[in-house]
């Protein structure tokens, strides 16, 4: 498991259809393991950003690595239009079966075993003692365990991803090899991401990042890779989870994680800035955000990082009602933002009219309309909104159209609020040192399962 190369397929843009311009999935693809980059060659297609015909292409590309050969031999007869196959599809179908049924036989016993909740009960948090009782009372030694692992595996290339994680969560609590251990939980991991099990993915997720921190051995190049590969897999994740965009901000701003971002993955501050932008708890990230945006910019920018730095660095209040047009069709083409959408919009337009106010005490209704990109009865009405929400301290002058700003002070609750609203992301990070500090040693002196 964990990412591998995924196939490159040679989308090339209609020129009606300048969005897949932005369009990020050739540059996820590389740090997402193949059955993970399948959701986003649907999504895709759904939204015709390229010819249907070769996304098709892309996906008979992806499953020839997989074992999913009757699905590519209908996308095959789909997309040529016929009821025949390649022979090469024929022949690969009789190989999986042959391999299936062989490791089928390899792990016959301990899928026995595991079958029968009366034995699985027998199962002990103690590595060394599930070992030995096997070994004693059910002949499973460590030849049948290693075939549980492969059987997974396979389950897993089929699409079976329900099996997979079943026998990938047996293998782990039986095996007492690191190297495959780990392994196992990138594929229980993704299994439980493409069953959407979103709960039980963020523990996966938890405990995967624990173990990459936590390696004391492995070259510091390699804890780089894994933890691009991880804020990767995370987006399906923290994009569907409840508390997923603020758990998305704690662990990019994480000293770790941002080096992978700047050094591999820029592409991510996408993601970044709409959690930033939508998630309320976070807003005091925002400059921070700002610094990231700037430096990387000769290495990545699009609309979303654009109108942030538009409007709070260059105040450039045309540059960001223009870059806020092309994100609201940004997010609806991106498979992992569109459902955000419309919050994003809306945060966004209350950060343009923060922003605004803060220069001008008296402001005309039709002009801040344009620069919302919204007419003037929208965006009276949404004003208002704000006033009755007690989110806005202003008056609107109807006759006159335009709207009168307040000019209190912030109080002094406010202030403290403000000043110590990161207290609770510095004392994460530094309890999550501690943490990890710990499991290193434990690690170190052999004490990690």
């Amino acid at each position: 498991w964990r990412a591998r190369p995924s196939v490159r397929v040679a989308w090339s843009a209609m020129p009606s259809q300048k969005l897949a311009q932005y369009d990020l999935t050739y540059r996820m693809a590389p740090f997402l393991d193949r059955h993970l980059v399948f959701p986003l060659l649907e999504f895709l297609q759904v939204r015709e950003l390229y010819p249907v015909r070769e996304i098709m292409e892309g996906k008979i590309q992806l499953l020839g690595k997989t074992n999913m050969v009757d699905f590519a031999m209908d996308i095959h007869k789909a997309l040529h239009e016929t009821d025949d196959v390649p022979e090469a599809l024929v022949e690969r179908r009789k190989e999986v079966v042959a391999h299936m049924k062989s490791l089928q036989q390899d792990a016959e016993t301990i899928v026995q075993f595991l079958s029968d909740p009366a034995t699985v009960s027998k199962l002990r948090p103690d590595k060394l003692q599930n070992i030995q009782m096997l070994q004693e009372e059910h002949q499973i030694g460590a030849p049948q365990i290693d075939a549980l692992y492969h059987f997974a595996k396979f389950q897993f290339e089929c699409g079976n991803y329900s099996a997979a994680s079943e026998f990938l969560t047996y293998y782990r609590t039986l095996s007492t090899d690191v190297v495959k251990n780990f392994s196992a939980l990138w594929g229980k991991l993704s299994s439980e991401i493409l069953m959407q099990n979103w709960d039980v993915a963020l523990e996966d997720l938890t405990r995967l990042r624990e173990i990459i921190d936590s390696q004391a051995k492995v070259p510091p190049l390699v804890q780089l890779q894994q933890r691009s590969w991880l804020l990767h897999w995370a987006l399906f994740i923290f994009f569907n989870h409840e508390n997923g965009r603020n758990l998305l901000i704690d662990m990019c701003f994480h000293d770790k994680y941002l080096n992978a971002i700047q050094t591999q993955a820029p592409h991510i501050l996408r993601y970044l800035a709409v959690a930033v932008v939508i998630s309320k708890r976070k807003r005091s990230v925002l400059k921070d955000l700002l610094k990231i945006i700037e430096q990387e910019g000769h290495y990545y920018q699009d609309p979303v990082t654009q109108f942030l730095v538009c409007l709070f660095v260059n105040y450039d209040f045309e540059g960001a009602q223009e870059k806020l047009r092309e994100c609201d069709e940004i997010l609806a083409n991106d498979f992992f933002i569109t459902a955000y959408r419309e919050s994003f919009i809306e945060a966004a337009r209350l950060f343009v009219f923060e922003t605004y106010c803060r220069i001008h005490s008296c402001i005309d209704m039709h002009a801040l309309a344009a620069k919302l990109n919204m007419n003037d009865e929208e965006a009276e009405k949404w004003i208002i909104n704000l006033i009755r929400n007690a989110r806005l301290e202003a008056k609107v002058d109807v006759k006159a159209g335009t709207v009168v700003m307040g000019s209190s002070q912030p109080s002094v609750h406010e202030q403290i609020i403000e000043k110590t609203v990161n207290m609770a992301m510095r004392s994460y990070n530094v309890a999550y040192q501690a943490r990890q500090s710990g499991v290193a040693v434990a690690a170190a002196a052999g004490l990690e399962g």
